[in-house]
């Protein structure tokens, strides 16, 4: 949950950086002498943003998540952590759920933009890394230990990754992440994109029947569609379509609660058809990346419908694959269940830059 904020006064800054917000956060025990050399890393999604600091390539600490509507703009949450901390960082890097491409970034899902070169500016930092979230997501794989991964379908092969293959990474949450990550003599390289918004291809029926439904308003469908936090709760809408019955609107957390619990069937079946379109829409893009590394899933959606996911048709939709099915049952998927992965693919970045 997002700390709730208390105005105490002004935290640590190193010279020239605006920071405007003085705040202390639910979790941070007080606030303590900054370390020489401290990075900042932010995992900024389309609903939260999670801050951490990491001692120059240390695994990140002090974790701390902000809920993006109580805050205008990602500097507003920055600052606020920074004077929690009191910590004054001399490099940052910054994970956004959007594309990166020039000063200016927006973001997909969010309301939220920011210029890169003001914010170093404010933040001042000697160094600001901006990347795609699902690109440091992709640079984070290499550093997984087992114990932050939970093998998916009972079929999909147990065997850890090729250490010279492509890997590839999605995950549904206020959108859907897709990024692929390459080996390159001793060092990997992330490639970052905007696969979730590929065009949803219905494979069944009932995925005919509801594609039909969830089209109605929109211009295109989209994997991003189906597989989002949104799309879980439009699926659940539109199998009451299906059903004949009056649709009910709940928001996905309501939606995973009634299916985790089976108190409610429409939802049990609007998970089922979300984890079979997963698998689906996983196996095309190893198909497409050539990622025998392996699959992973990550996203703010999956590791809370584990349990499900788990015993569901992920797999069985991944191999689904016709003449490929043995070049897609040979490569084995993951479900992330480390909790910050994406902080830790930021350092990665940074360490890289340094």
């Amino acid at each position: 949950r997002a700390p709730r904020w208390a105005h105490l006064g002004q935290g640590r800054a190193r010279p020239g950086r605006d920071v405007s917000l003085h705040a202390v956060g639910r979790g941070i025990k007080g606030v303590r002498e900054p370390a020489d050399g401290d990075w900042l890393v932010a995992d900024i999604g389309g609903t939260h943003l999670r801050a951490g600091l990491s001692a120059a390539g240390a695994t990140p600490r002090e974790v701390e998540v902000f809920s993006g509507a109580d805050y205008p703009d990602p500097y507003a949450a920055l600052a606020a952590y920074l004077a929690a901390t009191g910590a004054s960082p001399v490099a940052a890097c910054l994970a956004v759920a959007a594309p990166v491409a020039g000063d200016e970034v927006r973001f997909t899902n969010s309301a939220w933009h920011f210029s890169r070169r003001r914010l170093q500016r404010r933040l001042g930092v000697d160094r600001l890394l901006v990347l795609n979230d699902f690109e440091a997501l992709a640079l984070a794989l290499p550093t997984l230990k087992r114990a932050d991964l939970t093998v998916l379908g009972p079929k999909s092969p147990r065997a850890r990754r090729a250490s010279q293959a492509p890997l590839a990474v999605l995950g549904p949450g206020t959108g859907l992440g897709v990024a692929t990550l390459v080996p390159q003599a001793d060092r990997w390289i992330a490639l970052a994109g905007e696969g979730g918004h590929a065009g949803f291809a219905p494979q069944d029926d009932l995925e005919f029947a509801l594609a039909q439904i969830m089209r109605r308003g929109t211009a295109r469908l989209s994997n991003e569609s189906i597989l989002s936090g949104p799309g879980l709760s439009a699926l659940y809408r539109a199998l009451a379509v299906v059903d004949g019955a009056q649709p009910v609107s709940l928001s996905p957390a309501q939606v995973s609660a009634r299916a985790l619990d089976s108190s409610d069937a429409r939802a049990v079946r609007a998970v089922d058809v979300f984890c079979a379109v997963l698998g689906a829409v996983a196996g095309d893009i190893a198909l497409i990346t050539g990622a025998r590394g392996g699959v992973y899933i990550g996203g703010g959606i999956a590791p809370r419908l584990a349990p499900l996911l788990e015993k569901s048709r992920f797999r069985a939709r991944f191999d689904d694959k016709a003449a490929q099915r043995d070049y897609v049952g040979a490569i084995p998927t993951w479900l992330i269940s480390a909790p910050v992965p994406a902080l830790s693919g930021a350092v990665e970045a940074l360490r890289a830059d340094s």
